[in-house]
């Protein structure tokens, strides 16, 4: 399983960036997909998943949303009222079975793309 996110970027408060991540080499409709954000001196922390149903971080509700594409194999965050709080590397990851919010629960992950929300 390979992974790949990208649509990261320096964006202001307040505006918005829509995130991708590609998949491969998996069967794209039978994975749950998470996304997950890590901010400099800090313990990387789930922000949304995907499978069944949907599932969110209280501190994005509202402003993220989490959708997939089966065809494309392709899964998406779009964030938008982008807060400085926001700034970490987030990366997407996959997994069988029902979603997860621990990290620990996703066997496979991709490199992180960078977000950067200016004040």
């Amino acid at each position: 399983v390979q992974l790949q996110a990208s649509g990261g970027g320096l964006v202001q408060a307040g505006g918005s960036l829509r995130l991708s991540c590609a998949a491969s080499g998996v069967t794209f409709s039978r994975y749950d997909m998470g996304w997950f954000r890590q901010a400099p001196g800090k313990e990387r922390e789930f922000v949304g998943a995907i499978g069944d149903n949907l599932e969110y971080a209280d501190s994005v509700k509202g402003r993220f949303t989490i959708s997939r594409d089966n065809a494309r194999t392709t899964v998406y965050l779009q964030m938008n009222s982008l807060k400085p709080e926001d700034t970490a590397v987030y990366y997407c990851a996959a997994r069988r079975g029902t979603i997860a919010t621990m990290r620990t629960s996703y066997g496979y992950w991709g490199r992180g793309t960078q977000v950067t929300v200016s004040s």
